[in-house]
This record gives structure tokens, C-alpha cells and sequence, in this order.
């Protein structure tokens, strides 16, 4: 199941997880005084506390279209079973048909410039040690405007 998130309201009541939630409120809490969209500049690690192992940033590179993992959070690489951070998705997940659903709701966070959460089965991993994840993309625009970074958050359930 995917959201698109408009406001906090859409979180509460798909019923993501409360580190999910927070990280939402922290995204909201960063966006310029004068509108646009926050960038990478705005997120300040130490802020996210807690939040920091599950978070993952997304490089854009529009032509060709790609996405790199720029940061990878400790609990991101144990979902995922190894370390990718440097590396291409298409590199790091080689199956493209394991991604594609990602790369689709990232196509759609850099067009709406809205958050899309996601509920369901593990698509970037294929081990049993997870049965469900949450995950919300949000993106950040270092010109206010134009999406180049994907800032997610993952949470897993056994």
C-alpha cells in the first residue's frame, strides 16, 4: 500500500509508525521561512536522534536517470544485508524488477514534490529476517525547487 502524504493527518491514518511520524515532523520542521522545499543542508543529523539509523539518502542524477545511496543508516544496512552506501541502485540491486517499485515512487516524489509512504513486503532485500516494512520518501531540493536528494526512513517488522 503507498500514500501520498499531503499532511500529517494522511500518516495518522494509514497508521505509520510513530519513528515514521517524527521523522515527518522533522522534514516539515526544516522547510525555508520563505517556501520551497528544504535541502540537504537543512537536515541536521544530530537533530534526528534516534531516527538517524533508519535513514537513507538518495543521490539524483537526472541524465540518465539514476539514484545513488549517499547515506546509509546501521539499521538500513542490517535490512538490507550489506553495506551500499557509494553505490547505484541498479548496481546494488541487480534484479531491476526488486527496485522498480521504488524507482517509481521516487519518480513520483521528484514530479509531486510530496512525500509517498509505502506499507508492505521488503522490495530492496530479499532475506526472511523481515516480514513487512514502512518507508517514506520525502525529497529535498538544494534550490528550493528542484529535487536532488531523497531523504527516506525505514522501518521494519519481524
Amino acid at each position: 500500500m503507498t500514500v501520498l502524504v499531503r499532511d500529517p493527518d494522511d500518516l495518522v491514518a494509514c497508521g505509520a509508525a510513530e519513528k515514521i511520524r517524527q521523522a515527518y515532523a522533522y522534514w516539515r520542521s526544516v522547510h525555508p521561512a520563505g517556501g520551497g522545499l528544504p535541502g540537504r543542508e537543512h537536515i541536521e543529523p544530530r537533530q534526528l536522534g534516534r531516527l538517524l539509523p533508519l535513514v537513507w539518502l538518495i543521490d539524483i542524477q537526472r541524465q540518465p536517470f539514476r539514484l545513488r545511496y549517499r547515506l546509509v543508516g546501521t539499521e538500513v544496512v542490517t535490512m538490507l544485508g550489506r553495506e551500499v552506501t557509494g553505490q547505484w541502485l541498479d548496481e546494488a540491486h541487480p534484479d531491476i524488477d526488486a527496485h522498480q517499485s521504488y524507482l517509481s515512487r521516487a519518480r513520483g516524489v521528484i514530479d509531486d514534490h510530496l512525500p509517498n509512504w509505502r506499507h508492505g513486503r521488503p522490495n530492496l532485500w530479499k532475506h526472511d529476517t523481515y516480514t513487512t516494512v514502512q518507508n517514506l520518501i520525502m525529497p529535498l531540493a538544494g534550490d528550493g525547487r528542484t529535487v536532488d536528494m531523497l531523504f527516506n526512513i525505514s522501518v521494519a517488522s519481524r
